[in-house]
């Protein structure tokens, strides 16, 4: 039994010595056998490798496939070392036999789909490069090594990038994948928190930092704690606290009590839970808890979480073990831990239900995530391949696919079909329209009494347009609808507005709604001037004002 952390995914995975990076056991034999798919090849990375032994007789690192074999390998050897196989399996040997110190060896290793692996052991100030993307091994949460910071201002440079990201959310330990990585100014100070069973530590002044690019699905889903938090039990303290104990106090966010369950019963067969109504549908990549916030001590070991939309509720598994997700929650009252879903959890309703506590189950949540967003062309598909299937509902697991309708050809868009032969006949009529229009002025001149009458019903509806331009014409058909138009303009208006004063002179513009002086009248209006259109009885001699 030399074996010690083994972590292995379809197509990566960690290994260590037994102890790793303590020293490991005399008299010990380790073997294990790796692959990743068939038709790939295999990349080893090793990380570390301390054997106490110069000749490699009795403690050695050998491995075998069906054609070669590579080592054995002793003693100190530079790393990182990569060995690329022309195979998808290998076996791999580690023997120990009478010594005083050697740390062993850390290896990872993945299939040839990902040629830019590194293995946990790699820190963030070993890259130059302002911007790189890797690919991180599954199992590497587990290895030994300090990170510093956070997901939202950054991490110290000299963190362990592969935990670093298991710590932020980007990858999950038991499946690894690829990160991106930007390289920024160092902070004064780095604050850590708990998250994703990996502690970050607070970390002092560096001059450079690490921060990870992700899909931007991790803002805080606003919620109304009053109607959208329930929980299966509001507990009342002696003093008869009900209010403060509520639901609706379970947001992080708040400066209250947090909601407390009624029982501190350890063996109680119906479990406390805490539900939040998102209102509809939405995408959940995480969730933040703490406990009491007070001088009660109370908060919430370990917790599930389960969810539905309109079916019965699913409980969250993990992908690797197919087996219920048991998710670390708090060790203190105060300080908040983070989880992350991969893959993420798409439903209305969610629900924490706690399964170890300190003294009495209390909590406060903060969900995170994003909108479902649904282009026009895009259709939603409830389907769930059997790696993601417990993770998400299999009917409610979103697979968003951009497809073609399957009475029109691909690229053809059925509302423009439609749409476009009405317009062009709409704008050929009106184009049609104006023509005769204007036709039938060029027929007409302006000194006809039909033009000086609807000249003159012009100005007594729109003053304004009284000036015959050919920029803006108006022109009634119909006179008799004209006519009753103009009965809604009211008899006892003032037969003048009052004169327009700048300072303390009188202004006096052309084309004024004012009744101009006798002198004043523009040339050549004479009797059928727009000041003399003829008016029925009881009107007002003037256009009404603008």
């Amino acid at each position: 039994d030399g074996c010690g952390h083994i972590v292995t995914y379809q197509d990566s995975g960690t290994m260590t010595s037994k102890n790793y990076p303590g020293t490991y056991p005399n008299h010990t034999v380790c073997e294990k056998t790796i692959r990743v798919p068939k038709g790939k090849k295999l990349i080893l990375r090793l990380g570390d490798v301390d054997i106490e032994s110069q000749t490699c007789a009795s403690d050695y690192l050998l491995f075998t496939t069906n054609s070669d074999q590579y080592g054995p390998y002793c003693g100190s050897l530079p790393v990182p070392k990569e060995l690329l196989l022309n195979t998808n399996e290998v076996t791999v040997r580690f023997e120990s036999g009478s010594h005083i110190s050697g740390r062993g060896f850390l290896l990872t290793y993945a299939s040839s789909d990902h040629p830019d692996l590194i293995t946990c052991l790699e820190r963030a100030n070993h890259y130059l490069n302002t911007e790189y993307s890797k690919f991180c091994p599954a199992g590497c949460r587990d290895i030994a090594g300090d990170i510093s910071g956070n997901l939202v201002d950054g991490y110290r440079d000299t963190s362990l990038l592969c935990k670093a990201a298991i710590h932020a959310g980007i990858i999950a330990d038991e499946l690894g994948g690829q990160i991106s990585v930007l390289q920024r100014k160092g902070l004064s100070r780095y604050e850590g928190i708990l998250a994703n069973g990996v502690l970050s530590k607070d970390g002092s002044l560096s001059d450079k930092r690490f921060l990870f690019t992700s899909n931007g699905c991790s803002r805080s889903l606003s919620l109304e704690p009053e109607t959208q938090i329930r929980a299966s039990w509001q507990w009342v303290s002696e003093m008869g606290e009900e209010v403060h104990w509520s639901p609706g106090h379970a947001q992080v966010q708040g400066q209250d009590l947090s909601w407390a369950s009624r029982d501190s019963g350890k063996n109680r067969k119906q479990r406390e839970w805490l539900e939040t109504d998102l209102g509809e549908k939405k995408k959940i990549t995480g969730i933040m808890t703490t406990g009491s916030q007070s001088n009660f001590n109370f908060y919430v070991k370990s917790f599930v979480m389960k969810f539905k939309n309109n079916s019965k509720w699913r409980t969250y598994k993990g992908i690797a073990s197919n087996k219920e997700k048991v998710f670390q929650g708090n060790s203190n009252f105060r300080d908040p831990v983070r989880n992350n879903f991969i893959p993420p959890i798409v439903a209305r309703y969610v629900r924490v239900v706690p399964q170890t506590w300190h003294q009495r189950i209390a909590l406060k949540v903060e969900l995170f995530g994003c909108q479902i967003t649904q282009g026009n062309d895009s259709l939603v598909l409830h389907k769930a391949s059997p790696n993601t299937v417990s993770a998400t509902e299999r009917e409610d697991e979103m697979i968003t696919k951009s497809v073609p309708s399957p009475e029109v050809p691909t690229g053809i868009n059925i509302t423009a079909v439609t749409i476009l032969p009405v317009l062009l006949a709409l704008l050929l009529g009106i184009g049609i329209f104006a023509a005769f229009r204007k036709k039938k002025k060029k027929g007409n001149p302006y000194g006809s009494a039909k033009a000086q009458k609807t000249d003159c019903w012009k100005q007594i509806k729109y003053p304004f347009a009284r000036h015959q331009s050919t920029e803006f014409t108006i022109s009634y058909d119909n006179e008799k609808e004209m006519t009753q138009k103009l009965d809604l303009i009211t008899s006892d208006m003032a037969d003048y507005q009052p004169p327009l004063l700048i300072g303390t002179g009188t202004v006096t513009r052309k084309g004024s709604t004012f009744r101009p002086e006798a002198d004043e009248a523009a040339p050549g209006t004479g009797a059928g001037g727009h000041y003399h259109c003829p008016l029925s009885a009881g009107r007002h001699e003037d256009a009404p004002p603008l």
